[in-house]
């Protein structure tokens, strides 16, 4: 019986250790793109923004009069995560809040004249930095490695919201 749980586990540690060691390239990429999104960058015109604000600024450029929960949603985010991102972005006047005619409720979001000014200049910075990301993927991969790379992607993107759908389930049944 002793023997049987040795061998047990020593084949658990075993599988652990050859699926682990793939997925800790993906473990790596996340923390290091986790590190890189909430960095400050200069994106043309001297405003230091995250990722996160700027993209967030670019998509409320692309989207006038969208609110917060809109915005929440579309970025499977927390309202209070996105309301902060907001704030800072209406802070630097890049931003502002508006309430339409007949709904005093709720906020729209407008970029103004100088946020769409960076949001414009944010599309071209990142349009030249993903051809210079895809130059530098092309010297190691081939397009079709990297088309199933954006594929995979897609794929286990889909996997990890369901798992959160699920998990979010089993979490509000045991409250």
């Amino acid at each position: 019986m002793k023997n049987d749980k040795k061998i047990y586990n020593s084949m658990i540690n075993d599988s652990f250790h050859a699926l682990n060691e793939r997925h800790n390239n993906i473990y790596q990429f996340v923390m290091q793109y986790n590190d890189y999104i909430i960095s400050k960058h200069d994106y043309g015109d001297g405003i230091l923004l995250s990722m996160i604000e700027m993209h967030t600024l670019t998509y409320i450029e692309d989207n006038p009069g969208i609110t917060v929960t809109e915005l929440a949603k579309y970025w499977n985010k927390t309202k209070g995560a996105l309301s902060q991102t907001v704030s800072r972005l209406e802070e630097k006047k890049l931003i502002e809040k508006r309430k339409e005619e007949g709904n005093a409720k709720s906020l729209h979001l407008y970029p103004t004249k100088l946020g769409v000014k960076l949001s414009r200049a944010h599309k071209l910075f990142d349009t030249v930095d993903i051809a210079k990301t895809m130059g530098e993927l092309r010297e190691e991969c081939s397009a079709e490695e990297i088309d199933g790379f954006y594929k995979v992607l897609s794929v286990y993107n889909k996997i990890i919201k369901k798992d959160f759908a699920i998990n979010k389930h089993k979490n509000s049944k045991s409250k």
